[in-house]
Parts: structure tokens; C-alpha cells; sequence
């Protein structure tokens, strides 16, 4: 029988459309396995999996494309290989790549018909979002979180975009509670993982996702203090692979640094007071116990027990990082560290013992290693039929934008006892991503100057004077129309800067801010490409698209605000309206106000019918009102 006859049956026409559909798969973990393979099994031509990622042992359990024989190997590879004997007529191709690496570019996404996320992290969904709305693909959005998960279609002007809702922001915890005030087992692991590690072993807390370091006029002292404390555990690394180095840690942690907090006396009149700990003390109730208590991780270790692991995994810890420097001096690279790894065991096994120490010195409940991994890495337990069923639900919407049908689209949520969808939002006009304007442009990196790139958006754009321009990540100012007015021969310069200083590089993007005061553009979004090496080929070009000049809409203008059932806005001058978030306000005339003229006011009945007037009011002036039909 036939491969392929029952997908004719079930498809129809639209399985010879399948077949010369060229898509691209991002991510090849729960959901992009599950993905992958109902792709290939539907008929899709040519697939394209892209992932940064090795298979680790704790894939296995919902990864059904990966064996225990494919640990440490590449996930897209390995992926490809398994999923092709499904097909052996389907091209697949796998990426073992990162999505954001330069040669993944506006022109490689516009290449696909169809582009699936099957990411784990926000950022990376961010930028795929970009790129797709850039490219103008419809992008099939998709997630899960245990019982839960999601499927939203996006397509650039049509729907919703990734960014058009606002999403959870990582839960940090400010450093002082998880330093000097831990309640919870979740501070004492963010503490190990976050601060005690990587003072011993990596990079300072401050470089730690999960610690808010910022300070107020509260604990700024208390900060100063702790900053004081970090410095001394620098000063520890010294020692690091001598006898005594555990020795000395635990009695700069545990016992001294304790100490210090029960100082604060009045601190603790209406809390319990932790305690410091004694090395003699759990070395003597400890010379029974084996290292090999570590491979035990799904109960609680006893405390002589957390003490061995401690000493253990400190120990390795440090062989680990002199062999590495050793290593990195020997080839002229950069000085190693190491950062935490949850299917790590040396750096598991240092915090699991260390935060179950801090919790006994602060009388918290410890945690079994099993449970610090999953706190730790932030990991939400995986159910493979959740992952099975988002990935089905991706395919029946790629139907639908295949055939053309994109008001047919639902965006989906998947729920432990039901399933709700509901019509694709529309676009958010108030969104910052896929309200810009898109386009690309080529530069030359070894010669193109900024001014350069200003008088190609003049010329070919139709720009103005009035405008900045941007990397939108890291924020940096490349040029600034303000600047010529305020300092001439400083803004020359900048002009003469070549756009490598600014470290402008393939795979930029610049935000253009228009500051018209009369008729502003929207952003404008220009993703970076490397210039080609013809003759005669300028610094800077604006790519094309059917030789059309990219047209950049007008900001619409806003009649919006109520006031006691009449829709009102104030007609003021620029000056009056505070400027938009991280855009600068142009220079305008006096305010009005200031100077004894009352503002304008445009009034609607709040009806809001086609035909009703709208009355332009100059409160306090004679001449009447003019009425808009």
C-alpha cells in the first residue's frame, strides 16, 4: 500500500500543495518532536529543523524521537535522522544552530511558507516573532506547561503578533532576602544557584537573572555590606584546591556571614534568628558517610550527609575548573567558568548541599536534590500527550493558512479538562514590535559611515530632518537629529563614524524614530544584512521588494479620552502631551497655556454615529465654535 494514500484521502488537492511546501520547524524538543513528526506523516515536502540544544537524560521521558544512545548528541540531527525513516521521499534538514545567529536573516525566513515555534523561552520567541513579521510568514505560535498549552497563528497586518499581549516577567527576588532573610526553600536554591556558585566558580551575583540587585534608600547599606561579604569569597578562589579550601568557605558562609546578620539586633525582636553553623561540628558527625549519598536524590539528605556532598562537590568543583583554565591558558582563550547546569551533577550536587546548609542555619525545610533540579532549572513537569496534542493542532491551523483561509484561524487553549478557541485577535495598535514598519537594508560593515546610512533613509526613504536612529539592543544611540542643533561640531563627527564603531554587524536591527511634529512615521525596523562585494555596490541600500520603495504609514491621530460621556481630547500644542516612552520630544513653541491662550477641545456626542457634528471649541474666545459635519 502506498505511503501516501491516506493523506491523499484526507487532503485532497491540498497534499500536492503540501508536498512543495517548504517550512521551518524551530525547536526540536517535547513539542517540536511531536511536531516533526505529524509534518512529515501530513505530507509537507521539504522541513527545516533548526536547535542549539544536545539530548540530555532527562529528555527521554517525553522526546519520543531520542534513544539513551543519543545522549550529548545533537537534537536537530539526531531528530532528522529518526523522524526521515517516517518518510524517506520528505528533505529534511537540520540546523544545530542558534535561530539568532546572523546567517538565519529576514531573506532565509522569507524563503518558507509556513514557520512553526516549538521554543522554551520567551526571548527566542521574540526574536522568530520579529523575523517573521519582517519576512511576512505566517508564523504558527505553540506552548506547553504541564496539563496546559497554547497555539496562536500569527501573520504580519492580519492577526495578533507574539508581542501583542504583555507576558509573565521571570520571578526575581531582590538579594537581600535571599542573602540575609531567606523564608522559603525556593531563596535558600536561588541563593546557591545564583550567588554562592557563581561568586566561587563563575561571575558576580549582579550578572544573575533570578537576584534583583537594584538598590533604594532601604537597603543600600544592607547591599554595601553584602558586596563586602562577595568580595571576601573572591578572595577565597586563592586557596581554591588546597586541603583547607572547603574548610575555609564554609566558615566564610556559614558561620562568619551568619554572624554578621545576627548583629543587626533589632532586625530580629520579632523573628527568628538563624544560626551559625561549626565545621567541627558536622565534620565529627560525618566521617561515616560515603560521597556516593549524591546519587541518592529523591529523599532529603541528613545533614552529616549535605555536609560530605558539600566538601565532595566543592572539591570536584574546583579540580573541574583548574583543569579548564589550564587548558584555556594553553590555547590563549578567555579565563573559564561554570555556570549551573541542572543535569549537571558537580554543579546540582554544590547547590543542593549549599542551600540545604543556609536552610539549616535558617531553620527551613531542606529539599531532596530531585526537588532542588526542578526548582532550580525552573522546570514544569512535561506531559508528552499535552505536547502530542498542541502539535496536532498546529498542523490542522497550517491547513488553514495553507488554503488561503486565514480568518478560519483559532487561537487555541488547551486546559487539563477542556479545549477553548476563539478567532485570531486582531493586531494591537498600541504594540511595539508589529506596529513598526519592516524592511531591510544592506550596508557595507567595513566602510559604510553614519552619514551614509542617514542620507540613504533621506533619499530613498523620504525622511526628513527630524529623526533618530537606534540598536535596539543593547539600546544604542547611533545618530540623533537634536544633536546637530545643540552642538554642531559633535554631531559632524558622529557623521564621519563608521557604523562598525557603533558595532553595528549582520544581523542588527535599528529602529528609526521619526520626530515629525506634523505628520510623524510609524518605527521603522531595519534589519541588518552584509553588503555584496560588486563594483560599484553603495555603502549603504535599502532592499527592495519588487523595486517598490518601502512605504512608511503616518501615525494615526487619536480622538480618544471621555469626559463625562462626551469624547474629548485636547487639541494642545506638542509640548503639552508628554512624549511617548523612550522617544525624545521636539523642540516646539511656548505653551500655550503659559501664556493665557486655553487649550482647544474637539467634542463628539458619545453616540459616535457617522453623522454626527463635532464641535471645535476655543474656550474663552469670542468668536463662537466651528462646526464639523
Amino acid at each position: 500500500m502506498p505511503r501516501e494514500r491516506f493523506p491523499r484521502q484526507s487532503l485532497g488537492v491540498m497534499y500536492n500543495t503540501l508536498k512543495e511546501a517548504r517550512v521551518l520547524l524551530v525547536g526540536a524538543g517535547g513539542i517540536g518532536c511531536e511536531l516533526l513528526k505529524d509534518l512529515v506523516k501530513s505530507g509537507f515536502g521539504e522541513i527545516h529543523i533548526i536547535d542549539l540544544d544536545t539530548i540530555d537524560l532527562s529528555n527521554l521521558n517525553r522526546q519520543f524521537l531520542f534513544r539513551h544512545e543519543h545522549i550529548k548528541q545533537s537534537k536537530a540531527q539526531v531528530a532528522k535522522e529518526v523522524a526521515q525513516k517516517f518518510d524517506p521521499r520528505t528533505k529534511l534538514v537540520a540546523h544545530h544552530a542558534n535561530i539568532k545567529d546572523e546567517q538565519y536573516s529576514v531573506e532565509w525566513f522569507s524563503s518558507f511558507k509556513i514557520v512553526f515555534n516549538a521554543l522554551d523561552n520567551i526571548d527566542a520567541r521574540r526574536h522568530v516573532n520579529r523575523m517573521c513579521l519582517a519576512a511576512d510568514v505566517p508564523l504558527i505560535e505553540s506552548g506547553t506547561t504541564g496539563f496546559n498549552g497554547s497555539v496562536q497563528v500569527i501573520k504580519k497586518s492580519k492577526t495578533a503578533c507574539y508581542d501583542c499581549k504583555p507576558k509573565q516577567i521571570p520571578k526575581s527576588f531582590p538579594v537581600c532576602t535571599v542573602r540575609s532573610t531567606p523564608s522559603q526553600p525556593i531563596h535558600t536554591i536561588v541563593w546557591a544557584k545564583s550567588y554562592l556558585l557563581p561568586e566561587l566558580f563563575g561571575v558576580s551575583e549582579d550578572q544573575a537573572a533570578e537576584v534583583d540587585s537594584s538598590t533604594d534608600s532601604e537597603n543600600a547599606e544592607e547591599i554595601k555590606k553584602l558586596k563586602e561579604e562577595s568580595q571576601q569569597l573572591r578572595k577565597l578562589r586563592e586557596s581554591m584546591g588546597s586541603d583547607d579550601f572547603a574548610q575555609k568557605v564554609f566558615d566564610q558562609v556559614f558561620r562568619r556571614d551568619v554572624e554578621r546578620l545576627l548583629s543587626m539586633d533589632d532586625y530580629w525582636k520579632n523573628k527568628k534568628a538563624p544560626t551559625p553553623l561549626s565545621h567541627e561540628v558536622f565534620a565529627t558527625g560525618a566521617e561515616d558517610v560515603d560521597t556516593s549519598i549524591s546519587q541518592t536524590d529523591q529523599r532529603v539528605w541528613t545533614i552529616p550527609e549535605t555536609f560530605v556532598v558539600f566538601k565532595d562537590s566543592l572539591a570536584r568543583l574546583s579540580k573541574r575548573l583548574a583543569q579548564e583554565k589550564a587548558q584555556a591558558e594553553k590555547n590563549g582563550l578567555p579565563e573559564p567558568v561554570i555556570e549551573f547546569d541542572k543535569d549537571d551533577d558537580g554543579t546540582l550536587d554544590f547547590v543542593t548541599a549549599a542551600a540545604n546548609l543556609w536552610s539549616a542555619a535558617f531553620a527551613i525545610e531542606p529539599k531532596s536534590k530531585f526537588d532542588t533540579k526542578q526548582m532550580a532549572g525552573n522546570i514544569i513537569p512535561a506531559i508528552a500527550t499535552t505536547n502530542a496534542m498542541i502539535a496536532a493542532l498546529c498542523v490542522l491551523q497550517a491547513y488553514k493558512v495553507i488554503k488561503g483561509e486565514l480568518g478560519r484561524t483559532r487561537e487555541i487553549f488547551l486546559q487539563r479538562a477542556n479545549m477553548v478557541g476563539d478567532s485570531s485577535d486582531l493586531p494591537n495598535p498600541e504594540c511595539t514590535v508589529c506596529s513598526r514598519t519592516m524592511g531591510r537594508v544592506q550596508i557595507d560593515l567595513e566602510k559604510a559611515t553614519v552619514k551614509e546610512l542617514v542620507e540613504t533613509l533621506k533619499s530613498d526613504l523620504g525622511y526628513g530632518t527630524d529623526f533618530n536612529v537606534n540598536i535596539e539592543s543593547p539600546q544604542v544611540i547611533v545618530y540623533d537629529y537634536m544633536e546637530a542643533e545643540d552642538d554642531e561640531e559633535a554631531a559632524e563627527k558622529r557623521l564621519g563614524m563608521k557604523l562598525s564603531e557603533f558595532e553595528v554587524k549582520a544581523g542588527t536591527s535599528l529602529i528609526v524614530h521619526d520626530d515629525d511634529g506634523d505628520e510623524p512615521r510609524v518605527d521603522l525596523q531595519l534589519f541588518v544584512e552584509k553588503n555584496g562585494t560588486e563594483e560599484g555596490m553603495p555603502a549603504v541600500k535599502m532592499v527592495q521588494k519588487d523595486n517598490a520603495r518601502l512605504e512608511i504609514p503616518r501615525k494615526a491621530r487619536t480622538l480618544a479620552a471621555t469626559t463625562n460621556g462626551v469624547d474629548s481630547i485636547e487639541a494642545s500644542t506638542e509640548e503639552q502631551a508628554p512624549a511617548a516612552a523612550g522617544n525624545k520630544r521636539k523642540r516646539g513653541p511656548e505653551d500655550d497655556t503659559a501664556s493665557g491662550t486655553p487649550a482647544k477641545k474637539i467634542q463628539q456626542s458619545k453616540s459616535g454615529r457617522k453623522d454626527d457634528a463635532i464641535t471645535l471649541e476655543d474656550d474663552g474666545q469670542d468668536e463662537g465654535a466651528i462646526v464639523l459635519d
